[in-house]
């Protein structure tokens, strides 16, 4: 069952990890979005970081199920208010938020449905 859960787990890994390095390294798109939906640029370390812990608690939860749990459930969450934060602004532009709520659905499927 762990090789079922690293892979429907590893989508989440890879764009929440990539999502996380580029909150943390200052690339312009996640100050762009930023932006767009009027958040503190302060708060982009910290949201990296939380994309960042989503991603290797999932890593990680092959090994011990319920950091794997409590990591997807927390991603999904993440997105959720996402969600909240781009319908408040108005932005429908919904396709990149799709993949990252999707492949985190999945991951925490995956964990609850074990």
């Amino acid at each position: 069952m762990p090789l079922l859960h690293l892979a429907a787990s590893l989508p989440a890994v890879v764009v929440c990890g990539a999502a996380s390095i580029a909150n943390l390294t200052g690339h312009r798109y996640p100050r762009e979005q930023a932006d767009l939906l009027g958040v503190p640029h302060t708060w982009i370390p910290v949201l990296g970081a939380l994309l960042g812990a989503g991603a290797l608690g999932l890593l990680v939860g092959p090994a011990v199920p319920v950091v794997g749990l409590a990591a997807a459930a927390g991603l999904v969450l993440y997105f959720v208010g996402a969600l909240v934060a781009h319908l408040r602004v108005g932005d429908l532009r919904l396709g990149a938020w799709a993949l990252f709520f999707g492949s985190s659905a999945v991951a925490l499927a995956a964990y609850v449905l074990w």
